[in-house]
């Protein structure tokens, strides 16, 4: 399938046409995860474009691409109630530094001591705790949805994860 992508898109048109379908969906992605860490939209989108500035120009691979993720949100969100936006910078920037000192010392090929149950039961905390987070989106500053709202509220839930379960990728 890749050849005959690359035979349709002679000369890296599809290294361009690869970065506009990631950028497109970087953009919703980031600015879902700054509500999550509850900051501004702007600076969600901002540090998406800082992040994956850096990882394209001091990146390992051709073509690799980074973004927000899950895991930053979740510990950010913290930092932002308890310190302020202010030490979300400073605390990215410390994370970036960390990463390019594990790079230079090779870090990454310790990964695959870490065993699976400990990577599985991270992602499903992970999960766990981005979906509280996301139980927010049902109070309104009174308390909680009630009647048409919450009945709209749980049928567009409903609705994607039937999409998410039931179309192909």
């Amino acid at each position: 399938m890749l050849a005959r992508l690359k035979s349709l898109f002679p000369n890296g048109q599809l290294e361009v046409l690869t970065g506009l379908t990631v950028a497109l969906a970087l953009v919703p992605e980031a600015i879902a995860f700054a509500f999550v860490a509850k900051v501004d939209p702007l600076v969600g989108v901002f540090a998406a474009v800082i992040v994956c500035l850096v990882t394209s120009l001091f990146g390992g691979r051709p073509g690799m691409i980074s973004g927000a993720t899950g895991a930053m949100a979740v510990v950010m969100t913290s930092l932002v109630l308890t310190h302020g936006t202010p030490y979300l910078f400073a605390a990215v920037v410390l994370a970036g530094v960390f990463q390019v000192a594990f790079g230079l010392l090779r870090f990454g090929q310790f990964v695959h001591l870490i065993p699976l149950p400990v990577t599985i039961g991270f992602v499903n905390g992970l999960a766990l705790v981005i979906g509280m987070a996301q139980l927010e989106q049902f109070k309104t500053p009174t308390g909680w949805l009630q009647g048409s709202a919450l009945a709209t509220m749980l049928g567009l839930v409903g609705l994607v994860m039937l999409v998410m379960y039931l179309l192909p990728k």
